[in-house]
């Protein structure tokens, strides 16, 4: 790849090719334009090359055709363990459950404000347990909502489970993995204090609810602590709205000050929230959300935990359903270890000799994703 100094890529420029950052990270596909908050941001991260395959031009050139054509290698890969469909099914079983679990606790809380945290912490075992095991099969889960349905229980579900899936690959010891899913488990408790039509409105909120939507992190401190649950998951829950820069809530903290769970909270319910369908907004597809948190390193979110989520489900992450550059329509079922930009593809409609689904390793050289699908030709999909 050629490097190019950042200071000299024309703005709103688009490359011909993936733009990546440390040769890794990828900033913009070529769909994607070079904008210069994108720039400025970059600088004033102190990065100062861009490296890509392509070249930038003024204009976007679809280059998929080309793609189409070149001679391309697959490289076909075992995932151990075939029985994937079995496998999903005890996922979206335990998803599920967890779900319901969530659900029951917040009501609960509300009616007889009881929580008891072994009885959490016990959960949070078994949810370690399974995203050790099926953490590939957990991340393609997809839980139907309406845009009228309540998501907190859904939003707690989705951000434990990558949480405990980053503090997992950061290697934190157990009593701390556990710590850590208690505190997503619970990060938002605090909400159920609060009106439902604060945060399932979809008109913007007046100065004095949305004064009053900031308090949650104060109050989910407030109940944890009066439950005796250990100060550093008090803590955790009370700092995960705070950012890198300082301009988070409620304390406005700033970098190594925020605590190692809150970071990692932050990041987790971040992701999912960009990714998930929302009163007010729309869902974005989990490669737009990746690049969404890339471009936010060092502002808000800590580098290494982000990096760390994106090594655990990848730039294009586990679940998204992208077309290839065979113009093949696949899913992304698990990463590549040693480079998260070329995850591991299930390719729709082909099968193994032994009836097995198949199943490709992505490159560079060899046949590589394109784009995420749309939401319209993932419907089709699905039908």
């Amino acid at each position: 790849m050629q490097s190019f100094p950042i200071k000299d890529i024309p703005q709103d420029s688009y490359f011909t090719k993936p733009a990546y950052l440390d040769g890794r990270f990828i900033l913009t596909t070529p769909e994607m334009p070079f904008t210069n908050a994108l720039k400025k941001a970059l600088l004033d991260w102190e990065f100062r090359e861009v490296q890509s395959d392509g070249i930038p031009q003024e204009e976007y050139s679809d280059t998929t055709t080309a793609n189409i054509q070149e001679r391309e290698e697959i490289k076909e890969v075992e995932i151990k363990n075939n029985n994937d469909s079995e496998r999903l099914k005890q996922a979206i079983e335990f998803y599920q459950k967890f779900l319901l679990y969530v659900e029951n606790l917040f009501t609960r809380y509300t009616t007889k404000n009881e929580i008891n945290f072994k009885e959490v912490a016990d959960k949070i075992k078994e949810v370690c347990d399974v995203v050790k095991e099926d953490r590939r099969f957990l991340l393609r889960v997809e839980i139907p909502l309406s845009k009228n349905q309540n998501f907190l229980a859904n939003h707690t579900v989705k951000s434990t489970i990558i949480a405990v899936i980053i503090g997992t690959y950061l290697k934190l010891p157990n009593h701390r993995l556990i710590e850590l899913g208690v505190a997503a488990l619970l990060h938002e408790i605090g909400m159920l204090k609060l009106p439902p039509q604060l945060y399932m409105s979809n008109r913007p909120l007046s100065p004095q609810e949305r004064k009053a939507i900031l308090t949650h992190p104060i109050l989910s401190y407030n109940i944890l602590k009066s439950l005796d649950f250990p100060l550093s998951i008090c803590v955790g829950v009370l700092e995960h709205h705070e950012r890198q820069n300082g301009e988070g809530y409620p304390q406005k903290l700033k970098g190594e000050r925020i605590s190692l769970y809150a970071k990692i909270i932050s990041v987790a319910c971040s992701y999912e929230a960009l990714t998930a369908l929302r009163p007010y907004k729309d869902a974005k597809d989990g490669y737009t959300g990746m690049i969404d948190l890339l471009k936010n390193v060092g502002q808000q979110y800590d580098d290494t935990i982000v990096r760390a989520l994106v090594y655990s489900l990848s730039i294009y992450p586990i679940g998204l359903y992208v077309l290839l550059s065979n113009n093949k329509h696949g899913q992304v079922v698990d990463v590549n270890p040693e480079n998260p930009r070329y995850p591991i593809v299930q390719i729709f409609g082909e099968k193994t000799p032994d009836g097995k689904n198949k199943t490709i390793e992505t490159s560079h050289d060899g046949v590589h994703i394109v784009r995420p699908l749309i939401k319209e030709e993932v419907e089709t999909i699905q039908e």
